[in-house]
């Protein structure tokens, strides 16, 4: 006969009444919002579905090109956010149904392998970017030949390249934005021309980025870009979008072609398909406004990162800040008084390499305050190595603070 206590009554009501909180996403803006859950002490179960068991910090990772960054620094473990109580699952979601709380993955723990499903009282999308080259013609054909600072095994290839070609030509592309990081583009391509200047190999190659935008990304330093590649001989082409890529040329909506022997291109960005399967949004995430991460039809889902639909660039800042807002929305309509505070402003810096060759990278640094309006721009256009070392701060800073510890 079992023996009915207090105490087991009271586990029962507060298991009964504990929510659970499903967190599609273990990047920044992922772990920003578990974090701020656990520090507001929201009785919920938190449950993460990351598709790798860690973290991949992105930030810096152009800076492998020159050998100032390394795969060590810059990758984290979950084993410190799962000690504060935050359960973390490997695994790929490929179905949300919003209607019926459920969420539907593929991996898991090695012992449940095969599909699973989740039931939640709120789901926080944050699932980061797809590469979706679908649009590109040839690109399946020749995607072997893209490579880009964004994917960490074609950044090591692309590095390999840069580091072993005597001769040819290097063509950067900047899809339309938004896309994740605005300055990885431009960054690569003086990155690029720092390696080869280093190599002593700079005027056996042709430099050329393409830009589907009509300034190079973000507008706010466009100015200062250009007249860098003016100095370091980069050709730049703006409002031009590649829509064919062959074995050895690029093509262009108005029909340039451009050859190429290395291919530094970004891919267009968008939302997982299962976000529109779901009919929670098309190429972004529905959001109610900046401030209300909810789906406009649900108010149990919310979103935030670089996948949520808002009206900024796709950095980590803002994936940070909009994570705030999501955790803020999800206390609020649990009665919780704790609130993280949170605006959208920020600083950043874009490396720009060092027209001497030499492997210590200059950083520009800009900002963008989105709390007036139109929005406040700043910059200061005057390249700096302190910039650069002050990036590495902000990043590992925010690597310690939401995974829990540095290198």
């Amino acid at each position: 006969m079992k023996v009915i206590t207090d105490q087991f009554l009271k586990t029962e009501i507060e298991m009964g009444c504990m929510k659970k909180v499903v967190i599609i996403g273990g990047g920044i803006a992922g772990m920003a919002v578990a974090k701020t859950l656990v520090d507001a002490k929201i009785n919920a179960e938190i449950t993460v579905i990351t598709q790798n068991p860690h973290y991949i910090s992105g930030p810096s990772r152009p800076l492998a090109l020159t050998n100032e960054q390394s795969l060590d620094r810059i990758v984290r473990g979950y084993e410190e956010v799962m000690r504060k109580g935050v359960r973390i699952i490997t695994g790929t979601v490929y179905s949300v149904d919003p209607d019926n709380r459920k969420v539907k993955y593929v991996g898991g723990h090695i012992s449940s392998g095969g599909t699973s499903e989740l039931a939640y009282d709120y789901l926080l999308l944050a699932p980061g970017v797809a590469l979706d080259g679908s649009g590109i013609m040839g690109y399946d054909k020749f995607r072997h030949n893209v490579l880009n600072v964004y994917d960490p095994g074609r950044v090591h290839l692309l590095k390999s390249k840069v580091w072993s070609a005597e001769r040819g030509t290097v063509v950067v592309y900047a899809p339309k934005a938004p896309y994740r990081c605005a300055p990885a583009p431009t960054e690569t391509a003086l990155l690029i021309d720092t390696v080869l200047r280093h190599r002593g190999v700079r005027n056996r190659f042709k430099i050329v980025h393409i830009d589907a935008n009509d300034k190079t990304q973000p507008p706010v330093i466009a100015d200062v870009v250009s007249q860098i590649y003016a100095k370091q001989g980069i050709e730049l082409v703006v409002n031009q979008e590649i829509v064919e890529i062959g074995e050895n040329e690029v093509v262009t909506k108005s029909g340039e072609r451009y050859r190429y022997d290395i291919l530094a291109l970004l891919e267009p960005n968008r939302a997982p398909k299962f976000i529109e399967e779901a009919g929670l949004g098309k190429t972004w995430i529905d959001v109610r406004s900046p401030q209300d991460l909810r789906h406009p039809k649900y108010d149990d889902v919310l979103a935030a990162g670089d996948a949520a639909g808002l009206p900024f660039p796709k950095n980590q800042e803002i994936a940070f800040e909009s994570a705030l807002f999501a955790a803020n929305k999800i206390l609020e309509m649990e009665g919780s008084s704790y609130r993280a505070s949170v605006q959208y402003a920020f600083v950043g810096w874009a490396y720009v390499g060092n027209p001497e060759g030499r492997l210590e990278s200059l950083s520009v640094r800009f900002g963008l305050d989105f709390t007036s309006q139109p929005p406040k721009p700043s910059k200061d256009p005057e390249p700096k190595r302190d910039y650069t070392l002050a990036k590495d701060n902000w990043e590992q800073n925010y690597l310690a603070t939401l995974f829990g510890y540095k290198p």
